[in-house]
């Protein structure tokens, strides 16, 4: 299951596109089959407060990508942190496994805003032991041949990019542990 935010739920791209059909292709071979709950404009709040609906469809993974909408709100790194952490945990208790994917914060709050953004996703993936996929946009963030026209969003070419990234950590999270 991908949780995340419109850059998991495909914002602007037709559905083909979207980074679960694009990894469902990627693991037609193995069978596996890709739930896409993301939300555009969700922030962790938001995905706090729709995540127990979501597990309902349970899961054997969920790969979870929420914080960018709290960054560009500039919402307290403390807050983003504390729903991440409850969101994890709730996976967890229903033993489902996580892969965190990170996000980086823009310099243009300044660097203890950045500073206490970017320590979210490694430390929470080192406090519960949990695959940290470290930025959801390598390879494609500040490329504008590989966004929409905002430059936020990843286009057709940028997300096959982040499925051919992503391919073999979710692919060992599911078949070596």
């Amino acid at each position: 299951m991908l949780f995340g935010d419109s850059l998991m739920a495909g914002y602007g791209l037709t559905q083909n596109y979207h980074l679960d059909k694009v990894l469902q292709k990627k693991f037609q071979a193995q069978n596996i089959k890709f739930i896409n709950a993301s939300v555009s404009g969700d922030t962790t709040k938001g995905g706090l407060d729709r995540l127990d609906w979501s597990l309902n469809d349970r899961p054997d993974l969920v790969i979870l990508g929420l914080g960018a909408n709290d960054m560009l709100r500039g919402i307290n790194p403390d807050i983003t942190r504390k729903n991440i952490d409850l969101m994890i945990q709730k996976i967890r208790n229903k033993n489902i496994k996580v892969i965190l994917t990170g996000m980086l914060a823009q310099q243009s709050y300044g660097a203890q805003f950045s500073n206490k953004f970017n320590s979210i996703y490694p430390d929470l993936a080192k406090k519960y032991k949990i695959t940290l996929y470290p930025f959801l946009l390598e390879g494609v963030a500040l490329k504008p041949e590989l966004n929409l026209e905002d430059q936020k969003h990843p286009n057709a070419e940028g997300v096959k990019i982040i499925a051919d990234k992503i391919y073999p950590v979710i692919k060992k999270e599911l078949f070596n542990k």
